[in-house]
Formats: structure tokens, sequence, C-alpha cells
């Protein structure tokens, strides 16, 4: 059986995936912070829990420093919407510390534990690809995270290390419960995570669902700049 680490574990697409995984034959190692939930998890035969705080370097490395895994699936994040009228710098950086600063202590953890075969999954997000807004903190951070993502992959690549991104859109979990404003092409989190799986173990280096929004989306983030503003503006005109 191949084993699965999973950060962000004890809620949404990341406990989803756990679930999924488990009972499809993987060992999954499910990390968080939520001692409750790692312990409901823990129930699963096939899943241990792993409890730290992706901000925290020192507990990250500690947490990290024994496991043994195939897959790690670094998806751990938050979100926030900014509000201009009360802009709030300190907001960025709650946003920025799960989001970004989060997957890098995990990699700083695990990158001697990378060999040959190894597989490093980062969870970022369609936000990053067109100027929604109110997003400025959330889409930034992924825009960073993606970023990473692909230098990681060529930095890696000699050292056989499998380095892929993975772009959710709209997912119901309990943070995008909070948004007051249409989702198109919505889909439960037990839906991304059997896409999420798939995309995993396709090895493709680079993972969007739902398929048809991340088509739509990719094309629109090719479209000129000042397109891409006048549907930022009609979108936020909808709201």
């Amino acid at each position: 059986m191949k084993t699965l680490l999973i950060t962000g574990a004890t809620s949404g697409i990341g406990k989803a995936l756990a679930e999924h995984a488990a009972d499809n034959n993987y060992n999954v190692i499910a990390c968080g912070r939520n001692e409750e939930a790692l312990a409901e998890l823990s129930k699963h035969e096939n899943i241990t829990s792993c409890q730290f705080d992706v901000t925290d370097l020192n507990d990250t490395k500690r947490a990290l420093a024994d496991v043994t895994f195939d897959t790690a699936v670094l998806n751990a994040g938050t979100c926030e919407y900014v509000d201009l009228d009360s802009f709030e710098p300190d907001m960025f950086r709650r946003v920025f510390e799960p989001n970004f600063f989060g997957v890098v202590h995990c990699v700083d953890a695990l990158l001697p534990k990378l060999n040959k075969g190894s597989q490093l999954v980062i969870v970022d997000s369609m936000a990053r690809l067109l100027p929604f807004t109110r997003t400025q903190a959330y889409g930034a951070s992924k825009a960073a995270l993606h970023y990473f993502t692909k230098s990681l992959e060529v930095d890696l690549h000699d050292k056989g290390v499998s380095v892929q991104a993975v772009s959710p859109g709209f997912v119901e979990t309990p943070l995008t419960d909070k948004n007051d404003f249409e989702m198109p092409m919505k889909i439960t989190s037990e839906e991304a995570a059997k896409a999420m799986l798939k995309g995993i173990e396709s090895g493709k280096q680079s993972v969007f669902f739902p398929k048809v929004f991340g088509y739509m989306l990719r094309f629109m983030n090719i479209l000129p700049t000042p397109v891409k503003k006048r549907l930022g503006l009609a979108m936020r005109d909808e709201k």
C-alpha cells in the first residue's frame, strides 16, 4: 500500500481526500491542528494522525521528522476577503502564513525525505488565474504558491521527484460556506477528493477541477489584460 501524507486533513477537501484515499487502499497520514477531528479520522484502519500547526516551522519539523510517505499533499490553507474601506495589512499575513509559508515549512521538513519516485503535490487555487474582486490576499497567496511549485518542479527534476500543482475551483467546504456570493460550478468536497486522487494518480504536472470550470478560467487567463479587467469588473458588479 502506498502512503499518502495530507496536510489540512481535518476539514474540507483534505478530510474528504483522506477518507477517499483510505477507502481506496492507501495508508494515509492525516495532518492538522484539530485533535478531535484527527482522532475521529484515526478510527479508519488505514488512517494515522499527525498533529501540528503548519505556520509554526519548529512544530512542523518536529512532527514530520520521522514520517515516511510516497506522496505528500500540501493542502492546508485559509481564505479571507479584503475590504478596501478598512484595509488590513495583518490580514494578508494571516492568509499568507498557512497558504504560502505553511507549505514552505512543510517542504523544508520533507526535502530530506524526497527521493527518486517521491511525489509532492501542492494545492493552490484557480483564483490565481483572474483578478477576482476582494481576493487580493487569497489570490496573491495562491499565485505565489503556484510559482513556488513550478520552480520546485524544475529544481527537483534531476532528483526524480514528481512535483504536481493542483488547482481547485469552488468546492463546498466550511471555508466556502462563509461566502456570500454565487460560486459557479461548485462541487462537493467528496467530488473534489475523487478528482484530486485521480489527478494525483495520473501524474500530470497540473490538475484542475472541476474540468469545465478549469477550461473556462484557463481560457480567460490567456485573454488580453484589459479584457480580464473588464471580466473582473463585471463579476464584481454582479455581486
